[in-house]
């Protein structure tokens, strides 16, 4: 049996503003954005050629409210792989995305850690081969 994963969520305070960050700044493709009734939607975002997909979600009530940002307990807790770390860290930086240090290299790549607005962390990485 092969299984993958499909999509995870990225709990958020409004759709757009997540559409503008993952699409806007990170250079995602929106894959969908279809309306679920009054105030849902289900939108997709995803790398371009990617094959997982995070699923954008407006925060519904206070719990999830309080999740935005912290949905790792503030560790690294998702992983972008680049085939060319020089050109998407100018990229990204560029267009305005907050870095949390400066890049560095490590025995498996290059790597940095950035955060999206709401404080959630990510590594762009470039493996080494």
């Amino acid at each position: 049996m092969t299984q993958s994963i499909a999509i995870f969520t990225l709990v958020v305070p409004d759709y757009d503003d997540g559409i503008a960050f993952y699409v806007g700044k990170l250079g995602f493709e929106l894959l969908e954005d279809t309306p679920r009734g009054p105030d849902k939607r289900w939108v997709r975002v995803a790398p371009p050629g990617a094959v997982t997909a995070i699923l954008l979600a407006k925060a519904d009530g206070p719990q999830q409210a309080a999740a935005i940002g912290n949905q790792t307990g503030g560790r690294v807790g998702f992983f972008l792989h680049t085939d060319d770390f020089t050109r998407d860290y100018a990229t990204m930086k560029a267009a305005g995305v907050v870095f949390k240090e400066a890049p560095r290299h490590e025995a498996y790549g290059s790597v940095v850690v950035f955060q999206d607005p709401w404080g959630n962390l990510w590594d762009l990485i470039e493996p080494k081969a």
